[in-house]
């Protein structure tokens, strides 16, 4: 059954984001800084990988994905992004490419694609697995991944993968960036995952590497425009058509990946509302037509004639010291803004209004310590996006106190991307 939005905007007890380890390792200005100065560890081993083998496995993502596959190396790695019919996202996440009939999927995605491929008619196998997931970013992290080798790393290109020898292991190492830094993504079997981060803490120690808290683990995403499900987006999945996935995938969810929670002032009616395509997300770049994919009419139509694209909204620091101020009057006060961004697991998703119109939906409210700024991404209309552009922000749920909040249209990435700068010259 699709359920209602009092069921999506009800918060359980303890429903925190518990994903990335402690909350914090020294604090979370401290961590917020260290890849713009130095680099992180953060660990992402919670992310579900699965193996996909066998003469068909590249045929189901293919007509499962926007993406186009007609050129896909050994060693590559792609963003993978999978559309229900209407165009809007259902999961997305990174597909590896490790032999011409072998790719592991890392992140939800493998609950769809698995499902695809068992309802299908394809000469393949899906098999699970349990690998450690460690993100090493910032502008250091060259530096700290050779001491730690004993090796040069500077051949690896942007979403590029290879083998590499740490702490006496074979493990792989994926040249990414989720911060919009230089980055590398170390991936392997769960049992060395131990030692492979100790190695890596020692080698960092010199250039000053912080370990990734879970309190600020999501502003890289935001400075650096990674719109990420349930924080941006709902999965498209409440339709009748898609109940049988819907059910399978729920029940195979832990506590930490409930997946239809939302609050916010954008008082939307139904789980669609709060679906986005992957044009309204910054993705075009991915879809490619010359395949035949799941959603292929309806975001044909939408890239010939986009409605909404995807800004960082910059909010008006006198409005926001009035929210925090109000815990102070004698007063309902507005909603609390968690510092640096909200820690429940929800999709916060406010409404954006240009002369009191609803223009756009802003989500990942957070606090840039580099930038000293209250930011978020937004979701707005083609017409409203033009940088510079001056909206409002409405904070406070319906029914409740809600502060008209000014900001500005800003780009997406609010940060300059780095991922893909020249590995040649780093000292």
């Amino acid at each position: 059954m699709e359920p209602t939005i009092e069921e999506m905007r009800e918060v359980l007890p303890g429903y925190y984001n518990v994903r990335f380890g402690e909350p914090e390792y020294t604090d979370w200005i401290d961590e917020s800084k260290s890849w713009k100065e130095a680099c992180y560890i953060g660990d992402w081993s919670f992310l579900w990988q699965r193996w996909f083998r066998g003469p068909d496995a590249l045929k189901l993502f293919s007509d499962i994905s926007v993406n186009s596959f007609s050129k896909f190396d050994i060693g590559q790695s792609k963003h993978v992004i999978h559309c229900n019919k209407d165009g809007m996202v259902i999961h997305e996440g990174i597909l590896s490419r490790f032999g011409e009939e072998e790719f592991l999927l890392f992140g939800r995605g493998c609950f769809w694609a698995d499902y695809k491929l068992r309802h299908g008619n394809y000469n393949a196998t899906s098999q699970e697995d349990d690998w450690f997931v460690y993100q090493v970013s910032g502008p250091k992290s060259v530096a700290v991944m050779e001491k730690a080798m004993g090796d040069s790393i500077r051949d690896v290109g942007f979403m590029r993968f290879k083998k590499i020898k740490l702490a006496g292991k074979e493990i792989y190492a994926l040249r990414q960036g989720m911060a919009g830094e230089i980055g590398f993504e170390l991936q392997g079997p769960r049992e060395l995952g131990p030692e492979i981060y100790a190695a890596i803490l020692a080698a960092g120690e010199e250039f000053g590497i912080r370990r990734m808290g879970a309190r600020v683990a999501s502003i890289n995403h935001l400075e650096a425009c990674f719109p990420t499900i349930v924080m941006d987006y709902l999965p498209a999945m409440f339709e009748p058509d898609m109940t049988e996935y819907r059910e399978e995938f729920e029940a195979a969810m832990p506590g930490f990946a409930q997946t239809v929670k939302v609050g916010g002032s954008f008082d939307g009616t139904k789980p669609s509302d709060y679906y986005r395509s992957p044009v309204e997300l910054g993705w075009t770049k991915n879809i490619k037509f010359d395949h035949d994919f799941i959603g292929r009419e309806a975001l044909e139509k939408e890239v010939a004639n986009p409605k909404r694209t995807i800004r960082t909204l910059v909010w008006n620091e006198e409005d926001v010291l009035d929210v925090h101020a109000s815990l102070y009057r004698d007063e309902d006060p507005y909603p609390f803004m968690d510092m640096p961004r909200d820690q429940r697991r929800m999709m916060g998703a406010d409404k954006v209004l240009k002369d009191g119109k609803v223009v756009g939906v802003s989500t990942s409210r957070g606090y840039s310590y580099h930038f000293r700024e209250m930011i978020s991404l937004c979701v707005i209309d083609t017409d409203m996006s033009e940088v510079g552009t001056e909206v409002v922000v409405v904070w406070g749920a319906p029914g409740g106190p809600q502060k008209e909040i000014r900001a500005q249209v800003a780009p997406a990435p609010y940060k300059p991307d780095n991922r893909r700068a020249s590995l040649s010259s780093l000292s």
